[in-house]
């Protein structure tokens, strides 16, 4: 007995777009995203605020509304490791930028150690970016 019903068609249609819809997205990969520095230099000093922005690589837009939930500040890129400063968080009005608050308390390269989750992605978001601290 052959019979082609429409609803059938339909209904097969909709799981076919669900199932492909599904595997689309989960090719996105938490290694798209990536921290960046707004300004590479800083002056030293106590109160220095750094700017970075969370990018989405494929689409090249900023990313908004991520937890950042681990940041360090030292200066390991100059061998001084144990040299740390504290960092705070502090609020940004621009969508996909977060900024901190610093001391830098001598001139030197500074290792920013930067820790995300993005919302909707598994896996965590880490980026290491140094910072130029001037007299």
């Amino acid at each position: 007995m052959k019979s082609f019903t429409y609803p059938r068609a339909v209904r097969a249609a909709l799981i076919a777009a669900a199932i492909g819809g599904a595997s689309t997205a989960a090719l996105a990969d938490i290694k798209d995203y990536k921290f960046e520095l707004v300004d590479q230099t800083v002056q030293a000093g106590p109160d220095k605020v750094i700017t970075v922005r969370l990018m989405n690589i494929k689409t090249g837009k900023p990313v908004s509304d991520a937890v950042i939930f681990a940041t360090r500040l030292d200066m390991a890129p100059d061998g001084m490791q144990e040299m740390a400063t504290k960092i705070a968080s502090v609020p940004s009005a621009e969508p996909g930028t977060y900024r901190f608050k610093a001391t830098f308390g001598m001139a030197g390269r500074w290792q920013l150690s930067l820790g995300a989750k993005v919302q909707g992605e598994t896996g965590t978001v880490q980026n290491k970016l140094v910072i130029t601290a001037q007299k």
